[in-house]
């Protein structure tokens, strides 16, 4: 079924589940879209963005462990990190127990970038939910709650 589809359902018919499936995906997916291309900057990309996000989450990562969290060939890891490494984000060390690996780690500039990334992007989608009635922001609210939940489980 697609989104014209869907848009021509009446009111009962837009609860069945595959159909609310596929309008919460299409605005998820359209919203992140959003996020990332109108509130990365100019100083880093969506790609490195998720890459720092990772790094200041979960610690020192391989360049291996990196490729896989971020669904990418090991090139296009590579690509990324060297960037960051020459914009002073991450650095690379020996690996702890294995000498023949380095690991990646963010650094406080890197911690500073996304931060003032993540502030960005908050304040675009501030600005977008302000222009929403109250009655529209409780129900969004809501909305997040549950799909925090969904999410979840």
């Amino acid at each position: 079924m697609s989104i014209t589809e869907t848009s021509n359902l009446g009111p009962r018919d837009s609860i069945k589940p595959d159909v609310l499936a596929i309008d919460l995906r299409t605005a998820v997916m359209r919203t992140s879209r959003r996020l990332r291309v109108e509130a990365t900057g100019d100083v880093i990309t969506p790609g490195q963005y998720t890459v720092l996000a990772q790094l200041n989450a979960n610690g020192p990562q391989t360049l291996r462990t990196l490729a896989e969290r971020e669904h990418v060939q090991a090139p296009s890891m590579t690509r990324i990190v060297n960037a960051l490494t020459e914009q002073g984000f991450v650095t690379r060390t020996a690996h702890p127990n294995d000498g023949r690996q380095v690991q990646v780690g963010i650094t406080l500039a890197g911690k500073a970038v996304l931060e003032e990334a993540r502030e960005q992007r908050t304040a675009w989608l501030a600005q977008r939910v302000a222009g929403l009635s109250d009655d529209d922001r409780k129900i969004l609210s809501r909305a997040a709650h549950i799909m925090q939940e969904m999410a979840g489980k």
